[in-house]
């Protein structure tokens, strides 16, 4: 059984594609997907992404690409960290009410 496995692509120069990153990784093991994340509002890079090997052998191969430089930059390699379902989030739900008069304000 093979266990899929995620790097953290850093400092990503914002013309690199995700066909430069397979292209790059890809001699490292078999790629399942690479993704450069982009901004929703402006369609350009965020100077990120991710690269997920079918195996953790792959994935640990692609470390030796740390500090290496892809399309003129000097790119961070690292293994990503697991994703948690329901984090610690803050809730912006429970804002006090400033119409409260209770407070002294006013009449």
């Amino acid at each position: 059984m093979s266990t899929m496995k995620k790097v953290y692509v850093g400092n990503l120069n914002y013309q690199t594609t995700e066909a430069g990153l397979t292209q790059l990784f890809g001699e490292c093991g078999p790629i399942v997907s690479a993704t450069v994340i982009m901004d929703k509002f402006s369609g350009r890079s965020k100077g990120f992404g991710f690269v997920e090997f079918e195996t953790v052998e792959a994935a640990n191969s692609a470390l030796k690409f740390d500090q290496s430089t892809l399309d003129g930059r000097q790119i961070r390699v690292n293994l990503a960290k697991e994703q948690t379902q329901g984090g610690e989030r803050r809730s912006f739900g429970s804002k006090p009410s400033y119409r409260d008069d209770s407070r002294g304000r006013g009449a």
